[in-house]
């Protein structure tokens, strides 16, 4: 039957922190969302998507908001408010902290020290400080299992320039690229930029949704990507473009693997950014991918072992390229991709016949067993 929407203006936390501590018979799952990165807009939307798709009658759910100074609360209000961002105006937030005490197994309320205890946590925190493995260490060291990757998993496909680094040692294909930082001279950059060829991409390592990601085309856009970039970091990559195809492998589990159908990102004409990821104005997914079934299976099998390399668990999307010879390249790993409704992750479990709501309980149960 689905998993029916709370009406508009409802107070979504059906859990009071007693109640979550009294109650034994349904599992209290966190929903963590906002955060301090950039990309906080995109996360509380993913997050009504994950609160209005968890199955209620099997999960208790506790939303726990994240402001951008970096302060967690315990959130009681509706889920439009959180996709909206009013929700720091809420007068249900209550402020909370991890507790690193494994016995407290969960969150400690800031004002009466209260404890909240916890069956599972799934973070749902895109780009820096939230995907990146420290919300996930902190809640390791609080016992407190993870819905979706750890500490290290998140940590690794974080970083652009270590998880290539780990594919190539592998042989696994990855783009040409270069690794500059902002320390050095411009002529240096432009030197290596000239190596690998244009045009090329200029990136930041450690950012989500392709956020300070250029297009470029000709030696003389360099510096400014370059300084947008380093805006993010104090290192950037400079990498060769793939004349190809961008392809999607949504994977779901840790021991025994399930896959969405893969999908396909066609540009016309646009760089496939933060604002084209969100809005889609010129950029369209096709989900099948076009592929044929040899291509299929060589994604799903890359995938896969990308997925292991990487000390993926519970789900994460692999992006690879296609070139126009049929070779296949590394992109990047996305351990909390979009789930909203318009998400690619989404999408390709639900072309294979599985609703967000079943793969966010598989997730669960997985994590809570582990």
């Amino acid at each position: 039957m689905g998993n029916p929407r709370p009406p508009e203006g409802t107070m979504l936390c059906p859990t009071t922190p007693k109640e979550a501590t009294m109650n034994t018979q349904k599992p209290v799952i966190a929903v963590l969302f906002g955060g301090r990165s950039d990309t906080r807009a995109v996360s509380q939307h993913s997050a009504r998507a994950v609160i209005e798709s968890i199955d209620r009658d099997r999960y208790r759910i506790v939303p726990v908001g994240i402001d951008p100074s970096g302060a967690w609360y315990v959130y009681g209000g509706s889920p439009d408010a959180i996709a909206n961002g009013t929700w720091l105006h809420s007068p249900s937030l209550i402020p909370a902290a991890v507790s690193p005490n494994r016995h407290v197994h969960g969150l400690v309320l800031i004002a009466n020290g209260k404890k909240l205890r916890l069956d599972a946590a799934l973070p749902v925190l895109h780009g820096s400080g939230g995907e990146d493995g420290g919300v996930q260490g902190a809640l390791q060291l609080a016992g407190v299992p993870i819905v979706g990757c750890g500490a290290v998993g998140s940590a690794l496909c974080a970083d652009k320039i270590l998880s290539h680094r780990i594919a190539r040692d592998a042989g696994i294909a990855v783009a040409h690229h270069a690794v500059v930082r902002a320390t050095m001279q411009l002529k240096t950059m432009q030197e290596a930029a000239a190596l690998i060829g244009y045009p090329l991409y200029v990136k930041p390592p450690r950012e989500g949704f392709s956020l300070g990601v250029s297009r470029v085309a000709r030696p003389e856009q360099l510096e400014a990507a370059l300084d947008l970039a380093f805006s993010f970091s104090g290192e950037a990559l400079i990498e060769q473009e793939i004349a190809g195809r961008e392809i999607g492998v949504a994977v779901l589990g840790t021991t025994t693997l399930s896959f969405g159908v893969p999908d396909e990102v066609v540009l016309h004409g646009a760089v496939f950014d933060y604002r084209e990821k969100h809005l889609r104005e010129t950029a369209e997914v096709r989900v099948p991918a076009r592929l044929a079934d040899e291509e299929e299976k060589a994604v799903l099998a890359l995938a896969q072992r990308l997925y292991r390399l990487l000390a993926c668990t519970g789900f994460a999307r692999i992006d690879l390229f296609l070139d126009e010879a049929g070779a296949l390249f590394f992109n990047e790993a996305n351990t909390i991709p979009d789930l909203t409704k318009r998400g690619r992750f989404p999408a390709m479990f639900a072309a294979a016949g599985i609703s967000l709501t079943g793969v966010l309980t598989a997730a669960i149960e997985e994590a809570m067993a582990r």
